[in-house]
């Protein structure tokens, strides 16, 4: 980065705890993502010969790495570039990226946008009412209902591509032990296991045990055929690990607590919305959440989302939605000096 590039504007929302930094490219003065759709403008970010978790350097990349890198970001930062929708029946798209690189999908970041959208004025919504917000993301396209009441957004719903199953009770041994592992496709491909299968918990005491088992699920699930996506490379892999446990079941249906360790060991502080959406395909599976039903989905934090299966479905696999929370926790105008020899920053 450097002259006109060496600013960056942001708002900065979270949802349920997972922070999302939103940079509007054009807004912001930064060149346009090359590409025809938003999975091409993806690919674009990445770079030729990289992936999701290792994109090859590039302005727009040292943009993505000052604003999630220390002393501007941290380890757990998420965040998007919104960028042209793929047509008109979308009213934009968004690239969605964290401290390793880039992701296909993102629940809690289409929570935030749609906020941003109807706080922006940039998708007209009613005081009282709901408004629909369509976003363009790599895999596909999703859509965020924003609720509101007296003026106020109250709620979000995030509707996200069709999940299916991957696999079922594919072995895995890690250094806690063997565990069996459920593979489910929700924009991104996750990895689901039992914590009590490895022994854990699902606590903030547990976080090194439950990130080291999750990285091993990931690494041993490198080349499982259940982890391809009939869309191509770009949606295939394991993008997170969910290791969950059960709680009492609500009167409305399941009850379980979660974390999802994603990409090279990050934290997801909320539930994880697209990992939401991949427990919803896997219970409807088992028989454990009928017509009508709710999952209520807890996070390490604390902190809840609602999910459900939608009414109707398709060939691809069943439609679900996501309920939670998103506010706004501040707008920034980040610098880098070019005498600063930190440059963009640094990980711990």
């Amino acid at each position: 980065m450097s002259g006109a590039s060496a600013v960056v504007r942001t708002v900065d929302y979270h949802a349920a705890g997972e922070p999302f930094r939103i940079v509007d490219v054009a807004a912001a003065g930064l060149p346009p993502v090359p590409g025809d759709t938003v999975a091409e403008r993806c690919a674009t970010a990445i770079g030729p010969g990289g992936s999701g978790t290792a994109p090859r350097r590039s302005p727009l990349d040292d943009v993505r790495r000052l604003l999630v890198q220390e002393p501007r970001g941290h380890a757990g930062m998420y965040g998007g570039f919104v960028v042209p929708p793929d047509d008109d029946g979308a009213h934009f798209g968004v690239l969605f990226w964290h401290k390793d690189g880039y992701s296909t999908a993102c629940g809690h970041g289409t929570m935030a946008l749609g906020a941003w959208a109807v706080a922006t004025g940039r998708v007209a919504a009613p005081d009282d009412g709901d408004a629909q917000v369509r976003i363009d993301v790599p895999s596909g396209r999703v859509a965020a209902t924003v609720h509101r009441s007296g003026g106020r957004t109250t709620g979000v719903t995030f509707r996200g591509v069709p999940a299916r199953v991957g696999a079922r009770k594919v072995p895995v041994a890690t250094t806690l032990g063997m565990a069996e592992v459920d593979l489910a496709h929700a924009g991104a491909c996750y990895a689901s296991v039992a914590a009590r299968d490895l022994g854990l918990e699902v606590s903030r005491a547990a976080l090194p045990e439950l990130v080291r088992a999750g990285q091993e699920i990931r690494a041993a699930l490198a080349t499982h055929p259940g982890t391809w996506h009939p869309g191509g490379p770009l949606l295939s892999g394991v993008y997170g690990v969910i290791l969950h446990e059960e709680l009492p079941d609500t009167p409305f249906g399941p009850h379980q607590r979660n974390v999802t360790v994603f990409a090279d060991g990050q934290i997801d502080r909320s539930p994880c919305g697209s990992g939401t959406s991949a427990r919803l395909v896997l219970l409807a599976e088992d028989g454990r959440l009928g017509a009508g039903e709710d999952l209520l989905h807890e996070s390490v934090a604390g902190t809840v989302f609602t999910g459900r299966v939608a009414a109707g479905g398709s060939r691809d696999g069943l439609v679900t939605e996501v309920t939670g929370t998103a506010y706004r926790t501040g707008e920034h105008t980040f610098l880098l000096d070019p005498q600063d020899a930190l440059g963009p920053g640094f990980l711990l």
